[in-house]
């Protein structure tokens, strides 16, 4: 009798003391003068004026000693939103605020997110209007300590109350070219973002993290559809439950288009609808296609390729769009093109697979150290070399100090950022 009475309690006790691993955004929207707020117009070198290594003097305990701030923005139509982000050394962390002006202040009015656990908040900052007068003044003199972003941060969904500033230091890093590549067009949906990987959202979102490019997956459907997509079969892992199971290729692009969505329910997109989304709407320069075809032509994916390419260039955007290749059977793919020797790509394999395939970047796994004579050897040949995929905090640092990369990998580009722009 007792042991009947044992079992549900332990049952009971161990569905109550299971976590719900989530991180919502928190509901930033009922910040009652921000909403009255006027459009940011800060014209481009103000932004620019503004971006630097700020100094916290409240919240060090909550994200550390300094932050990168950095301007991002998109647009839809006619519309151009712009953020601005701070990227911190402490856990992961970020802050993600739209601007707008209100009175000559600048509010920016968003979320605080740690990558590195599950915490969130209510992010409320402001500029002071004699502060944002410098900022858009005609040829500026940005000194340490010519500008503040003061403020308050909240828990979860609760009124921001904990203090929050920060002041200008210096510039950011920018004395080599380097590019942050987020992995699977912004980070996993495993790491509890709040859109899909290898979505139109997270591509729209991602430039907020700090990417300057993005690697996404592409497959084709059972009717030769370029999608992005990771995972080999349709599953609960990527996608919200639907009546499809088995392989991606088994269906059409109709098929899942009409029955599945993503785990944010989003649409799994064609790779065109992807790459319309960065040329179009976004400022991002780099595009990694991460070729996961099986059995099939990459005829398609690379006369796709070649029409962004086109359209890049006709909009005035200079977009790099390659094609990857990351094992042999894509390699044999990849030669077969009739114009393989025209066609961008990025090789994972080895110097001499580099050669074959006449890549214009190689691309090492992280695993295989910094490799710098190797890389040097690359760089004499006026080609690139990216290191993949790079998520820990002290590695990121490691290689940004000790290696001579062009470009780093990672489902974190907010940590990539804040280590490559707070070098001196």
């Amino acid at each position: 009798m007792k042991l009947f009475i044992i079992i549900p309690l332990i049952l009971l006790l161990a569905v109550g003391c299971k976590k719900d691993y989530t991180a919502p955004v928190p509901n930033y929207d009922n910040w009652q003068e921000f909403t009255s707020a006027g459009p940011l117009l800060f014209s481009a070198a103000s932004r620019r004026n503004m971006e630097g290594i700020y100094n916290l003097t409240d919240g060090v305990d909550v994200f550390g000693p300094n932050t990168a701030v950095k301007w991002s923005y998109v647009t839809a139509g006619t519309d151009t939103t712009y953020h601005l982000s701070l990227f911190f050394g402490k856990d992961i962390a970020y802050i993600i605020c739209e601007g707008k002006k209100l009175n000559g202040d600048l509010l920016l009015n968003g979320y605080w997110r740690k990558m590195a656990d599950t915490e969130t908040g209510i992010a409320r900052l402001t500029v002071s209007a004699a502060q944002v007068a410098l900022l858009t003044g005609n040829n500026p003199v940005i000194d340490s300590g010519a500008i503040t972003i003061n403020g308050f941060i909240g828990k979860d969904d609760g009124i921001p109350a904990r203090k929050f500033s920060c002041t200008y230091n210096r510039k950011l890093y920018n004395k080599t070219p380097f590019k942050i590549i987020a992995h699977r067009s912004g980070g996993r949906t495993s790491d509890l973002l709040p859109v899909s990987e290898n979505s139109v959202a997270m591509i729209l979102k991602t430039s907020e993290f700090g990417s300057m490019g993005i690697e996404v997956d592409v497959r084709l459907t059972r009717d030769g559809t370029p999608i992005l997509y990771h995972d080999n079969t349709v599953n609960l892992r990527e996608t919200q439950k639907s009546g499809l199971i088995g392989p991606i290729e088994n269906y059409t692009y109709n098929q899942l288009s009409t029955f599945v969505r993503l785990i944010h329910g989003e649409k799994i997109p064609t790779l065109r609808e992807a790459l319309d989304a960065v040329v179009y709407q976004t400022a991002l320069s780099f595009v990694w296609l991460d070729t996961k075809v099986t059995d099939a032509s990459l005829v398609t994916v690379r006369s796709i390729q070649k029409e962004y390419l086109q359209k890049a260039a006709a909009a005035g955007r200079n977009v790099t769009i390659v094609i990857g290749i990351p094992d042999d059977k894509a390699k044999k793919e990849f030669l077969s093109l009739p114009d393989y020797a025209n066609a961008p790509n990025l090789c994972e394999l080895g110097l001499e697979d580099v050669e074959t395939t006449k890549a214009e970047i190689w691309a090492p796994r992280f695993t295989l150290g910094t490799q710098n004579d190797d890389v040097a050897k690359i760089h004499a040949e006026g080609k690139q070399v990216f290191v993949w995929t790079l998520d820990v905090p002290e590695f990121i640092e490691q290689y940004i100090r000790d290696g001579h990369f062009d470009a780093i990998l990672s489902n974190y580009p907010s940590s990539v950022a804040y280590y490559y722009y707070v070098q001196q």
